[in-house]
């Protein structure tokens, strides 16, 4: 699998899966743009991205990082005009941006909360893809094109304390899903992974908050049919098959990386 000279933009690409996701595209040869807000830790992801380009031959920077918010419609615009006068295309975007809020039924739910929670799962999905597709359509030359959401396995099954994320990722499926259908003539793939629990920063602080990680890693373990829960390169593999060219027959398409919690 190879992505040389294609370019990729990631949003939340400064930790945990989308981290992972773009060493993965500059180790296999791509231009990656890393859309985030926290910049030191996004300028220690490109680092490690070049680092990683170089290791397998790229002697290039291939990697920057943007300053981005993305429930922010300008700010998503920008990130998009910022890797187009870097990179002059844009071939792949990873909608990866997530933020997850436990231990809340509907009614234990504020508003805010719940506004919080679809706009960076759900409107920030739709914005960058908004801002994105038109450069993906203009990328002269580009035959593989597509693109990739992160959604979760409680978008597919639901789950206990996790209403409006659950809510949320279900959307998020049924966005891409929408479309898929919508740029399958433009030659645009749009799928989606569906993610069980990913051991991330994300989830090492849940366990920090449940009493720590000794005492509850293994109630995350134990849900998961394979016994254990998946490190973010595992994700970041099913990410970089569907936004390959090993995948030129597959869109609409959610792909459960969840140890098989979804099959019971």
């Amino acid at each position: 699998m190879t992505f040389q000279e294609q370019v990729v933009l990631i949003t939340g690409g400064n930790s945990g899966i989308g981290q992972a996701t773009a060493v993965h595209f500059a180790r296999l040869g791509a231009y990656v743009a890393l859309a985030a807000r926290d910049p030191e830790k996004g300028d220690e992801v490109v680092r490690e991205a070049n680092a990683a380009a170089s290791a397998s031959g790229f002697r290039r920077p291939g990697a920057l990082f943007l300053a981005c918010d993305v429930t922010s419609p300008s700010d998503c615009a920008q990130a998009v005009g910022k890797t187009l006068d870097a990179f002059g295309r844009l071939d792949i975007l990873v909608n990866n941006a997530g933020i997850i809020l436990r231990e809340r039924t509907v009614p234990q739910t504020t508003p805010a909360e719940w506004d919080l929670t679809f706009d960076v799962n759900v409107k920030g999905t739709y914005l960058m893809s908004r801002s994105a597709i038109p450069a993906l359509l203009s990328s002269h030359g580009g035959s593989n094109r597509a693109i990739v959401n992160n959604a979760s396995y409680l978008g597919m099954v639901g789950g206990r304390g996790v209403a409006a994320y659950a809510a949320a990722k279900g959307a998020i499926i049924a966005l891409t899903r929408a479309m898929a259908l919508d740029h399958a003539p433009d030659g645009i793939r749009v799928n989606c992974v569906a993610p069980g629990s990913v051991e991330t920063p994300m989830l090492r602080m849940e366990w920090e908050e449940m009493g720590g990680e000794p005492s509850v890693r293994h109630l995350f373990e134990e849900k998961h049919p394979l016994g254990r829960i998946a490190a973010p390169e595992e994700v970041a593999r099913a990410i970089l098959f569907l936004a390959s060219p090993a995948a030129s027959f597959i869109t609409g398409a959610c792909l459960p990386v969840d140890g098989g919690i979804t099959a019971g």
